[in-house]
């Protein structure tokens, strides 16, 4: 099938503009709520329940995505890629701007209702992806996902500089918490001009899925039955669960364990990102040449767990930085080549509705590590690490025994 390579661009800044919308909050949420001086909280707040007021900021995000990526990925199906964009662009652009004018005016429900917005309407990931599917064959899928997860990395980048850099007064006088949002809102008008007038509508055959605001427990519901991608989404969720335990709980171990300041965060986050760039730039194309997504993810899971857990053994701030390539480089792998799995699996035609179970199941294990911070953090600081990597190495093994399974059912075929 020929690609329609002029709709690429639109997509790559889709998902470029969600993950910078994710990556500079990451530098900017906890000392919005934990600087007393600078902060959004008066303060008489506790150290408590400005700890649980963080949690709930980040986690509103994902579980707003959670309810929001299938009934934007069921539109997509039955009203077109191109018209959901537009809109659901148009929510990230006011979730945006109810953020940024919360800060302005010390509104803390609007920071809530500005994240929710932004995150339910950050379900369009999943309406690029599925429009990625249908220009692409089954020779280049892989390789379009990689480019795809190229801006995700990108995105991750820039984004915690640039909430560090245009959140800092000492840069320019006016800066403040809300400058990195208001400009994030500005990338958010030009990708509308692009979807509009560059992104051609991909999708030819339209499928009616009834929409309800349940979708996302019925997607895990369905997401547990599917035959074919039942085993398939129990991977993701335990991958995507123990990826994110580390990268949220990864800033409160080197804060802990190496003093990190603000700023270094940001810059250790902006490093993850440019080597998830850089994999999904370099390698994951021609590693996609060459082995199977199947191929591929027997090693990236297993590599990602143990890089994981191998950052607790830096003895120093500077060993840190030596680590984080090799988890960048198999979370680079793992990415693209679950979703092309998924997407393989499903049908042309239900590739939207695919598309939104799989983010629903992302959501769903990006939106519960938050939720226990305080639980994890108060028994140890290297525990959340601990676990997100034994997770990953359960996400591993059972990968590893549905291959088996398959494997073994050929064997019987033949």
């Amino acid at each position: 099938m020929e690609e329609k390579t002029q709709s690429m661009l639109p997509i790559i800044l889709v998902v470029f503009i969600d993950l910078l919308g994710l990556g500079l909050a990451i530098p900017i949420l906890a000392p919005m709520f934990f600087d007393v001086q600078h902060g959004v909280l008066p303060a008489g707040f506790s150290t408590e329940m400005r700890g649980i007021l963080l949690g709930l900021i980040i986690a509103i995000y994902p579980l707003a995505q959670f309810f929001g990526a299938p009934i934007i990925g069921a539109l997509s199906d039955h009203k077109g890629r191109k018209p959901v964009l537009l809109i659901s662009l148009s929510g990230t652009l006011l979730g945006y701007l109810v953020f940024a004018a919360g800060v302005l005016i010390g509104n803390v429900p609007m920071l809530y209702i500005g994240r929710m917005i932004a995150g339910f309407t950050g379900g369009n990931l999943a309406t690029a992806y599925s429009a990625i599917a249908d220009i692409s064959d089954e020779k280049s899928k892989t390789k379009n996902f990689g480019l795809v997860g190229m801006a995700y990395g990108v995105g991750f980048i820039i984004g915690p500089y640039v909430g560090g850099v245009l959140s800092d007064p000492s840069v320019v006088s006016w800066f403040n918490f809300s400058t990195p949002f208001l400009a994030a809102a500005l990338l958010a008008v030009i990708n509308l001009f692009m979807v509009y007038f560059r992104f051609e509508e991909t999708l030819k055959t339209r499928v009616h899925t009834p929409v309800t605001p349940w979708m996302g427990f019925a997607n895990l519901k369905k997401a547990a039955i599917l035959p074919k991608l039942r085993t398939m989404f129990i991977v993701i969720f335990l991958y995507m669960f123990g990826y994110t335990m580390y990268t949220q709980f990864l800033s409160v171990y080197l804060i802990e364990r190496f003093a990190f300041s603000t700023s270094h965060i940001g810059d250790i986050y902006a490093f993850i990102g440019l080597c998830i760039a850089l994999t999904q730039g370099l390698v994951t194309r021609p590693v996609s040449r060459w082995f199977s997504s199947e191929q591929v993810l027997q090693v990236s899971f297993l590599g990602l767990s143990i890089a994981v857990g191998a950052v607790l053994l830096a003895t120093d701030a500077s060993h840190v930085y030596f680590f984080i390539p090799f988890v960048a480089l198999f979370a680079g792998l793992t990415y693209p080549n679950t979703t092309t799995i998924v997407s393989n699996l499903a049908g042309r035609e239900s590739q939207g509705e695919i598309m939104g179970i799989s983010q629903s199941v992302q959501a769903a294990a990006q939106a519960i590590p938050p939720i226990i911070a305080g639980v994890i953090i108060s028994i140890g600081v290297t525990l959340p690490i601990l676990c997100a990597s034994a997770i990953i190495f359960c996400a591993w093994a059972g990968f590893m025994l549905a291959m088996h399974y398959k494997q073994r059912e050929k064997f019987h075929e033949v």
